[in-house]
């Protein structure tokens, strides 16, 4: 079987100094697929360098099979979504505007988030955190993307919100076999909603396996992730 995303030895970064080191991950259609890490693993550079805001060094992307494009929007011309860390809404315009601007039907995007309907007429900037953030993957996911990447998904949100959110990129997994690679910090989310994951450390992919493998090893993993003090207090919670 042909991956949809397919990630082979790639280092990237910025003015030629690799951040990221020879990353190899793959992403199949209908599969959720997390990437964990802490701060300055490489997490964001390996979404920016997928997305092609970031210049490889080494290596290929392909995309179904075939090596992806260089500019950014070409690759979102063959069906990929991205919503960066900054949730990608444009502030200053309605949230009817941030869905017309994107070519996407508002009644596409409510059936995602109907929360999202009587915020229709305000500006993208006034809804919380949440709400953009439902804008954002609501906005991306009613494109109907092969492959949709998210960078950051529960973000300092409550925890309604990102079952919603969660519940939103599993369903498009599930029913439109979209591809789905987004970058989390809990473990716990990851665990319930993700098929597969990488923990990343100092730019390199450190581990790869399901989330059932994941939580197997659940204190190693948990260790290299936060440090002995914090992985003792997830093993006593």
């Amino acid at each position: 079987m042909v991956s949809l995303l397919d990630v082979q030895g790639v280092s990237a970064g910025y003015s030629s100094v690799p951040v990221i080191h020879e990353v190899d991950l793959h992403v199949n259609a209908g599969e959720v697929v997390a990437l964990v890490g802490p701060n300055g693993a490489g997490k964001t550079t390996t979404m920016n360098a997928i997305g092609g805001f970031v210049k490889t060094l080494h290596g290929e992307i392909k995309f179904g099979g075939q090596r992806m494009p260089s500019a950014p929007h070409r690759r979102a011309r063959n069906g990929l979504a991205f919503v960066n860390e900054n949730r990608s809404v444009l502030r200053t315009l309605s949230t009817r505007e941030n869905l017309k601007l994107a070519r996407v039907d508002p009644a596409r995007c409510l059936e995602l988030f109907p929360e999202l309907g009587d915020r229709l007429d305000l500006k993208a900037g006034d809804l919380s955190g949440g709400e953009q953030q439902m804008l954002a993957v609501g906005r991306a996911l009613a494109r109907e993307p092969r492959l949709l990447m998210v960078d950051e998904l529960s973000l300092g949100l409550a925890p309604l919100t990102t079952e919603r959110l969660f519940g939103a990129v599993r369903g498009a997994a599930d029913t439109a076999r979209t591809g789905i690679l987004l970058v989390e910090q809990h473990l716990n989310n990851v665990m319930r909603f993700a098929d597969r994951v990488y923990l990343m450390l100092s730019g390199r992919v450190a581990f790869e396996g399901s989330a059932s493998e994941l939580a197997a090893s659940r204190s190693r993993v948990v260790q290299a992730y936060f440090g002995r003090g914090e992985a003792e207090q997830q093993d006593r919670g």
